[in-house]
């Protein structure tokens, strides 16, 4: 009832001769945020991987725009790994007294979405706004920090639209001769297009056509050049787009008008999973430096590796999905989750087993053993530092494996209270 509800409350429907343009009116809404309590003394200056480097380097402006859900299936274990990866960013800059700007998006308007609807039998917009409200809940279970602005691809179209009609009288995108309305982008306006991923051109063909694009589509200029702007088709939702005639965005062009006007031309960190670097922020970076003429669009492209079960990578194709939902239902602890995931590099890919799930329950308890009594100093200083090294979690863990097992020992001391902060503020994880 109360989803009912909230869809009349943010739905309107507007008919235009024999189409029905449908959307939602007003924003989305974040997560409830964690208490993240303060420590004592400095935060390290934090150290990342940048993707289009190649190699580390310093990120110090704490801007943050994360590629966030589409909803059209609950929270899974790559997207719970993913957002952790980002928390523990965001947990690192505020330890360093940084005021962090963080943007995340949800696309709730796309392919997937209508499919997976049209599939079940069910209304795209009540799936959507169900599964962005359990994704809610997952990632307050499991305790992130949420973003300042959560924002939705409906909600952001005015903008998008202005910036595609923008690209075009730039020459930097061009309608498709077709008559469906299409309007794509050009990538040769974009002269370093490229310089985030690394890949030739027949790599970046090859994975375009898997994640989304259509490279063989007949009357492009470039098989590379993305959507941005898809003409209405019967029986689709569509909204009024102005000049480029009704219709519904482009995912990558998505990403980038909502960074941009909520964190500026230039931006610390875009980050997402690395089956995102190409097409989709390899092509969002070029639309927005193209749209600003400032380059590069973020400091550092940073990407957390995929998860997955039984040696095949965890995705929706495969039907190998372990949700978040379903093992906090089963009454796995989310802080158990939380250590799980955070066992190995976040830059890896990696499998999630039995085995893993029990090693982070075990080292759980172990930790509230170790807090419930007396205990030596625990090392601060030493778990920042390996967090400020691009996040090395495996690290930090053992740091705190090292604390648990004296403090289990008999060593005394009183660092129970500490290691109680410093775990929760800098790992995210409640003892």
């Amino acid at each position: 009832m109360k989803l009912l509800k909230l869809l009349k409350l943010r739905m309107i429907s507007v008919t235009s001769g024999t189409m029905t343009i449908r959307g939602y009116a007003g924003r989305m809404d974040s997560w409830s945020p964690p208490a993240v309590p303060s420590l004592p003394g400095e935060g390290h200056p934090l150290s990342l991987y940048d993707t289009a480097r190649g190699a580390k380097a310093p990120a110090s402006t704490p801007t943050m725009y994360v590629c966030g859900i589409t909803p059209y299936d609950a929270t899974h274990l790559g997207h719970a790994a993913t957002m952790i990866t980002f928390d523990l960013i965001n947990r690192t800059w505020r330890d360093n007294g940084l005021d962090v700007r963080y943007v995340q998006n949800v696309t709730d308007i796309d392919d997937p979405l209508l499919e997976r609807a049209a599939r079940d039998g069910e209304d795209w917009m009540v799936l959507g706004m169900r599964e962005t409200a359990l994704f809610r809940e997952d990632m307050e279970a499991l305790r992130l920090v949420p973003p300042a602005h959560y924002v939705g691809a409906v909600e952001s179209i005015p903008s998008i639209v202005e910036s595609v009609v923008h690209l075009l009288d730039r020459g930097a995108a061009y309608r498709l001769e077709d008559g469906t309305g299409d309007v794509y982008f050009t990538v040769s306006a974009a002269p370093k297009f490229g310089y985030e991923s690394h890949l030739d051109r027949a790599e970046m063909r090859r994975l375009a056509a898997e994640r989304g694009g259509d490279p063989d589509r007949p009357g492009k200029r470039d098989p590379l050049d993305p959507l941005l702007w898809r003409g209405a088709r019967d029986g689709e939702p569509a909204w009024d787009g102005g000049p480029l005639g009704p219709g519904r965005p482009g995912w990558h062009i998505e990403c980038a008008v909502i960074a941009l006007g909520l964190l500026g031309d230039t931006i610390g960190v875009q980050g997402g999973g690395n089956d995102l670097i190409f097409p989709h922020h390899e092509c969002s970076s070029a639309h927005a430096e193209v749209l600003t003429g400032a380059a590069p669009f973020a400091a550092h492209y940073v990407h957390a590796g995929m998860i997955g079960l039984d040696g095949e990578k965890m995705s929706k194709s495969r039907g190998n999905l372990v949700f978040v939902s379903r093992l906090r239902g089963d009454g796995i602890d989310p802080m158990a989750l939380r250590l799980a995931l955070m066992s190995e590099h976040y830059r890896g890919d990696r499998q999630w087993t039995d085995e893993v799930l029990k090693s982070g329950q075990q080292r759980l308890s172990r930790w509230r053993d170790a807090v419930s009594g007396a205990a030596p100093a625990f090392p601060v200083e030493r778990l920042r530092a390996r967090l400020a090294d691009d996040l090395d979690t495996p690290g930090a863990l053992a740091v705190v494996d090292e604390w648990a097992e004296a403090a289990l020992s008999g060593e005394n001391g009183d660092g129970s209270a500490v290691a109680r902060t410093a775990i929760d503020a800098l790992l995210g994880v409640k003892l």
